[in-house]
């Protein structure tokens, strides 16, 4: 089986800070994954190896099949893609573009398009635009468009090159619960597309029936990693939070609630 993210022994620290500790995760083709840990916890130095931002200060990882210190890691992120609410501080770059030019510029990683586009690539845009229900903005400023609409054109953008991961950082921070919803729809079009997710995220019923597999951290450290429905149990996520949680699932997707005991001493 094709293995799209290996990380063995992995090791993080800045200074003398120790940030992640002996970290061993592995995931596979046609799996998707969440991250859940508290603020503090490692998520973001984790995205950052694993996106290729990185290097671990000890371990070894290979992603896409590609072993940091062997490979050329700017050509690897060329095959990986990235969606945050954080990227919307550079939507001022974009000025009056609209929609289509902010989804082609994808493909050359760019923020504005400087380079010749294609038949081939307009072609690509008017799909995406398609796959994810936005072909209604054709020709609109982004400057119009709701933030749940912003969300769903930035990952058609990171699609724009076909990665073959992308990883979602709180995506929805931010949202209301309509534009929430529609972005989570958009995850059934990615991971039809043969594209791997990462979805990070503070708030479980994000992980909707797309998401195969969690993984938890705490303070550096992983407490679980595996399937769904094993790692997001009451134990689990109780040491992982530091609050006694009870969860319950619905159509595929878990909810948490906080245990009465503990509201009743708050």
């Amino acid at each position: 089986m094709e293995t799209i993210v290996s990380l063995k022994d992995v090791h993080f620290q800045r200074g003398t800070k120790k940030i992640l500790h002996n970290i061993d995760w592995a995931f596979q083709k046609d799996e998707h994954w969440g991250i859940l840990g508290l603020n503090g916890s490692g998520k973001t130095s984790l995205l950052n190896i694993i996106s290729a931002y990185q290097f671990p200060s000890s371990g070894e990882v290979t992603v896409l099949g590609n072993k940091f210190g062997k490979t050329n890691l700017p050509e690897l992120r060329k095959q990986i893609g990235f969606v945050s609410s954080s990227l919307e501080r550079f939507s001022s770059y974009f000025q009056n573009d609209p929609v289509e030019r902010i989804i082609v510029s994808g493909k050359f990683a760019s923020f504005g398009v400087y380079e010749e586009v294609t038949d081939a690539d307009w072609d690509r845009v008017d799909q995406l635009l398609e796959d994810f229900r936005l072909s209604y903005l054709k020709g609109k400023s982004v400057q119009l468009l709701s933030e749940g609409e912003k969300r769903r054109v930035l990952i058609a953008r990171a699609l724009m090159s076909d990665p073959k991961m992308l990883i979602l950082d709180e995506p929805c921070s931010g949202l209301d619960i309509l534009s929430r919803e529609q972005f989570l729809q958009a995850l059934e079009t990615v991971a039809h597309n043969g594209c791997h997710i990462v979805y990070v995220t503070h708030h479980i019923e994000e992980l909707v029936k797309e998401i195969t597999h969690v993984l938890l951290l705490k303070d550096g450290q992983l407490v679980a990693a595996g399937p769904k429905m094993d790692v997001l149990t009451d134990d689990l996520l109780t040491e992982t939070f530091n609050v006694p949680v009870t969860v319950q699932w619905g159509e595929g997707r878990p909810y948490l609630s906080v245990q009465q005991q503990f509201l009743s001493k708050a």
